[in-house]
């Protein structure tokens, strides 16, 4: 399998790709999120019998909003639409990616930990650097808002106190459920 440069593994065989299914596990970067945009990407407009739906199975314990960002994008975009399964721990950065999953397709496994919060994001420069990196903070947070919103149905007053609050949240796939985050749990034997 091949490696990505974070020594995380890109846990998609070919024949998994030729189902419509990719496996990611590991952190959100720009090097193990571009496999995933060339997936879908192909299999938008490169291969010609088109699939019914892709399948994107996510364990990461979060990462690079960037990254995420790119891919949630690119999922946003996909025509054909994009089942997002949460397997073990979605966290952070990974959440972002599993809640750009296309409505009504959203999967928890019944024993995924899911973790939701405030993104972090250390800075350094000089006074006037730091100053101009204020307005990117913002956008960041205004776009978390927006994302969750627009995958939970929740406002934006409940999402910054129930899924962004000043503190970690850590929710069961039923507590994701009864948020929005999901919209089912599955032990994925049918």
């Amino acid at each position: 399998m091949p490696t990505t440069t974070d020594n995380t593994t890109d846990n998609t065989t070919p024949q998994l790709s030729e189902a419509g299914i990719h496996v990611f596990m590991g952190s959100v970067d720009t090097e193990t999120v571009k496999p995933i945009v060339e997936w879908i990407l192909t299999e938008n407009h490169v291969v010609k019998k088109k699939k019914r739906e892709l399948l994107l199975m996510i364990c990461s314990d979060g990462g690079h909003l960037e990254a995420a960002f790119a891919l949630t994008d690119v999922m946003a975009a996909s025509k054909i639409p994009i089942k997002t399964v949460g397997l073990g721990q979605i966290a952070s950065a990974g959440l972002v990616i599993f809640l750009a999953g296309h409505q009504g397709r959203r999967i928890l496994t019944p024993n995924t930990s899911i973790l939701s919060h405030q993104y972090s994001w250390g800075s350094e420069g000089k006074h006037h650097e730091l100053f101009a990196v204020t307005k990117e903070f913002g956008l960041v947070h205004d776009r978390m808002i927006r994302h969750y919103q627009e995958a939970t149905g929740l406002d934006a007053a409940t999402v910054r106190a129930r899924l962004l609050p000043a503190t970690d949240i850590w929710l069961s796939a039923e507590e994701a459920l009864e948020l929005g985050i999901c919209n089912y749990i599955s032990d994925l034997k049918s």
